[in-house]
């Protein structure tokens, strides 16, 4: 038996004052509400009401009953209302847990944004590039690229954000212009190491529609993209840059793009780095989560339009 449906039967009848009545309220027979409470009063072993065909009453158990069952529907009807206040409202807090380079570029300012539309919210990023669990750190939404995708996980691509391979004038004057990626092998490059397995992340290039990996000359690494900038910053060789890192020294002039589109010929260019929004389950994609990320994805596709 669903003894809170049948408490709520019995409210509803209390309420109405007769079983056809709770029946209209309920929208199911007057049959069926009278064999509810035929088991709640052998659930409880007593007779809760005395029934006839033309009258009802509450029995004196009946009475005390209805007294501590009533408030039980009005918490229950409060709970209902608080959580959907909630969900409206997106109260309580998110966590989101980022790549170190894509938080910190990227999700940081638009995290400001959307705090200050949902200013309810309480929200916690963790830039890094190890291993995240949802479940034992308490994280709602990870974005993560391809590399951290895991099987059971629930992850939706978000944004391809394109790679520069890219050096600085000093270095391009000293070393010279490579003119196609197969050229890099007799340049020095300056490459990122994953730290979560210690994997070189492998230069991807596209060329007419098919995809290849470059070997590259690998004289310098770190595990951190922003270290990586700043070597090339100075001269120590060519790396690859996601496009939010590289923009403002290509911008001021610190950095040169190589393998660009050039009139009508196009020639081999970075594949673009995948992101993913990533959820534990199903389940976990809570009103709050969801409108997160939309508003991730509205401003991903503003500045990279898939």
């Amino acid at each position: 038996m669903n003894l809170l449906g049948a408490i709520d039967c019995f409210i509803k009848v209390v309420e109405a004052g007769s079983i056809v009545g709770a029946a209209k309220t309920l929208g199911i027979s007057a049959a069926a509400v009278s064999q509810t409470l035929s088991r709640l009063e052998a659930h409880l072993n007593t007779r809760l009401l005395q029934r006839t065909t033309r009258s009802m009453a509450l029995t004196e158990s009946g009475a005390v009953y209805f007294d501590k069952v009533k408030r039980i529907a009005l918490d229950l009807e409060s709970a209902q209302s608080a959580i959907s206040h909630a969900q409206t409202q997106l109260q309580g807090r998110l966590s989101i847990a980022s790549t170190a380079a894509f938080g910190r570029h990227v999700l940081a300012p638009v995290i400001a944004g959307f705090a200050e539309r949902y200013p309810q919210l309480t929200l916690e990023l963790s830039t890094t590039d190890r291993k995240i669990s949802h479940l034992q750190e308490g994280v709602d939404l990870s974005l993560r690229i391809e590399a951290q995708l895991e099987d059971g996980i629930v992850a939706r691509k978000v944004a391809a954000v394109p790679f520069v391979i890219c050096a600085s004038p000093g270095y391009l004057l000293k070393a010279g212009r490579p003119n196609a990626p197969e050229d890099l092998q007799e340049h020095a490059c300056l490459a990122f190491r994953y730290p979560l397995d210690g994997r070189f992340l492998r230069w991807r290039f596209v060329r007419d529609g098919q995809r290849f990996e470059a070997a590259i000359n690998a004289t310098a690494i770190s595990d951190d993209i922003d270290a990586l900038a700043q070597m090339a910053i100075h001269g120590a060789g060519i790396t690859r840059l996601a496009e939010f890192v590289a923009a403002p020294y290509l911008a001021s002039g610190q950095l040169v793009a190589l393998f660009e589109q050039r009139g009508d010929s196009t020639l081999a260019s970075a594949e673009p780095l995948a992101i993913y929004a990533c959820v534990q389950e199903r389940a976990a994609l809570t009103p709050k989560v969801k409108a997160f990320m939309d508003y991730l994805l509205e401003h991903l596709q503003a500045r990279w339009p898939t």
